[in-house]
């Protein structure tokens, strides 16, 4: 099925030259109230932006751009100066900030794609949240979201690292975790011209067994972000507790957060 039969949701940007960009505002919290439109932006990355996107963008009075991928995807396929927003990168996965970029030809002809495994998503995921820099800097402009909103935070696909910084986001302005899981599965439906391209690309390199296999493991599932929870409450024994240890939040600074993002 290609991407132009899905309905697409009202939350993604027609932007040309970039995939997977959304507002995640709109979602609706424990306590009633909703999250803001045009104060969180989640997206892929964005090198590829038209002059038309930018137009659109820049209306959108984005003050900071967060990139969480690594030096070498950075260095392949910068990030564009949009606005005036403040561009920062932190990596995510800090262990491949040093790696040299493989294309996934390349990562297909060398047989690297056999480590990518739903296990290995699962052991990922659960350790992105605990002692991470990138999103340590994530949690400090949400601190003070008079200063740094609007914000986009990107990834490659926009799926994984941006995705466990969507859940902390939604999380703090007190989303229910069933709401974050939605929003985190929805790339499976923005992203399909996406995976059907890569899919197509990998079938020239791997056997039906293994396309198959690999195509499982990509589609995003509710046990990774299971994982990420997981690991918060067996570390701190509460999301709030985690909020307080790694980012220095409190219910007071939550409190005002939520008090700028909802209405």
């Amino acid at each position: 099925m290609t991407s132009h039969t899905i309905p697409q949701p009202e939350c993604l940007l027609p932007l040309e030259g970039a995939f997977n960009f959304r507002d995640m505002g709109g979602y609706r919290t424990a306590d009633g109230r909703t999250v803001k439109h045009g104060l969180f932006y989640r997206a892929a990355e964005l090198t590829g932006l038209t002059p038309g996107d930018h137009k659109v963008l820049e209306a959108l009075g984005i003050r900071h751009v967060l990139d969480y991928r690594n030096r070498a995807e950075a260095e392949l396929k910068p990030d564009p100066q949009i606005g005036q927003a403040v561009l920062s990168r932190v990596p995510a996965n800090m262990a491949a900030e040093s790696s040299p970029h493989v294309t996934l030809e390349q990562m297909f002809e060398a047989g690297m794609h056999k480590a990518f495994t739903a296990d290995m998503l699962t052991k990922m995921y659960a350790a992105l949240p605990i002692g991470n820099e990138a999103y340590k800097h994530l949690m400090k402009l949400l601190a003070e979201p008079e200063l740094h909103l609007p914000l986009v935070h990107h990834c490659a696909g926009g799926r994984d690292r941006t995705g466990v910084g969507s859940l902390l986001i939604l999380l703090t302005l007190g989303v229910p975790y069933e709401t974050a899981v939605e929003d985190f599965l929805l790339s499976n439906v923005t992203l399909t011209a996406y995976h059907n391209h890569l899919f197509e690309m990998a079938s020239r390199y791997v056997s039906k067994e293994e396309l198959e296999s690999f195509q499982k493991a990509m589609l995003l599932k509710q046990p990774l972000l299971d994982a990420t929870m997981t690991s918060i409450h067996e570390t701190y024994g509460s999301f709030e507790r985690y909020l307080q240890a790694e980012f220095g939040i409190d219910a007071a600074a939550r409190e005002r957060i939520q008090a700028y993002c909802l209405q």
